[in-house]
């Protein structure tokens, strides 16, 4: 099914309900768009969790050396 949306003169346009039901989208969520020509692939991704990522980093120290950084360039 095909959904239609009109661009407003701020460059933003309105996400059918439908479209937003069906990718789990609410007020507040992040969407990500990827150009794929002349189109766009829209998707909810979420939020970055600064001390998960800050968790994770640290257990990655254990790669962090010049012979890592030279196998992996």
């Amino acid at each position: 099914m095909q959904y239609i949306s009109k661009l407003s003169t701020k460059g933003q346009v309105t996400i059918p309900a439908n479209i937003r039901k069906a990718i789990g989208i609410e007020p507040g969520d992040l969407i990500s768009y990827e150009l794929q020509g002349k189109s766009i692939k829209l998707k909810r991704i979420e939020p970055f969790d600064a001390a998960y990522h800050t968790s994770v980093s640290e257990t990655l120290e254990e790669w962090n050396s010049p012979e890592d950084e030279e196998a992996f360039s």
